[in-house]
């Protein structure tokens, strides 16, 4: 049952009331910063990147939580220097949201998503930004980051026209790296030729509308049902997996692809 506007406005309420009254009287609330609560923020966003990607919605709502708590949380930080509180966060939104949308809010037209795109880009240089690039923050991921900087780049057509350019350009990469590797030495030339290549690889996903951190992490995940499904084999034979052969543990890494399409 979807909850009345009335009723989400007073859960709100409640969780700003809890958050003054935990801030007031806990002794480890009290004694947070912003800088204490940064690295939690960020291990709280992984975890709700976790349910997203299992799809658990009893998850998702439990994560979501858990991060609206650390806004509130910051947002309660910044009142008590008089920096800036809870509604001013909520206001600053709204208006950079309206700003944001003219084809809502104004008089704009648009008809397709990636127009909505492009105007976002361009409204965002007209704010000040000095550079399409200076909104992907320089903490972020390597792969999220290569992946927001091509989608920014291509907004204002900096972008290959057809995949087949796409392909080609990793077939380019690709190439210059087994040429580095045949040198049968390792050094910054290699190391730059493999960032090159996984750059144009990110492309690709891009042109695909694929995310590669999210299609990484389901590879990750695989990997990891797979490589314990191994050990469980060998626990069951009272073995280690370094007295099993390279030949068994692949027969029951194959035998765990098979359980788990069926």
């Amino acid at each position: 049952m979807t909850a009345t506007k009335q009723q989400k406005i007073e859960a709100f309420s409640r969780l700003l009331d809890i958050m003054d009254e935990l801030r007031e009287k806990c002794p480890w609330d009290m004694k947070q910063t912003n800088e204490s609560l940064r690295h939690l923020t960020i291990e709280e966003t992984y975890e709700l990147s976790d349910a997203i990607l299992k799809n658990d919605s009893t998850e998702i709502k439990k994560e979501l939580g858990d991060v609206l708590l650390h806004i509130v949380f910051y947002a309660r930080i910044g009142s008590e220097t008089g920096a800036f509180d809870v509604a001013d966060v909520c206001n600053s939104l709204c208006d950079k949201l309206i700003s944001r949308h003219p084809h809502i809010y104004g008089d704009v037209k648009v008809s397709t998503a990636e127009e909505v795109k492009e105007n976002w880009e361009q409204l965002k240089l007209k704010e000040g930004n000095k550079s399409v690039l200076s909104g992907v923050a320089k903490g972020t991921p390597s792969i999220v980051k290569a992946l927001r900087m091509q989608e920014k780049a291509a907004q204002v057509g900096f972008d290959w026209p057809t995949a087949k350019e796409v392909w080609a350009k990793v077939d380019e990469e690709l190439a210059e790296l087994k040429e580095e590797f045949t040198a049968e030495i390792t050094s910054t030339k290699t190391e730059d030729e493999f960032g090159d290549f996984l750059f144009s690889l990110i492309n690709v996903a891009r042109r695909y509308h694929i995310n590669p951190d999210d299609a990484l992490e389901k590879t990750n995940q695989k990997f990891i049902e797979r490589f314990q499904y191994i050990e469980s084999k060998a626990k069951e034979q009272n073995r280690k997996l370094t007295e099993m052969t390279l030949d068994e543990m692949d027969a029951f890494w194959n035998e765990a692809k098979r359980n788990k399409s069926k």
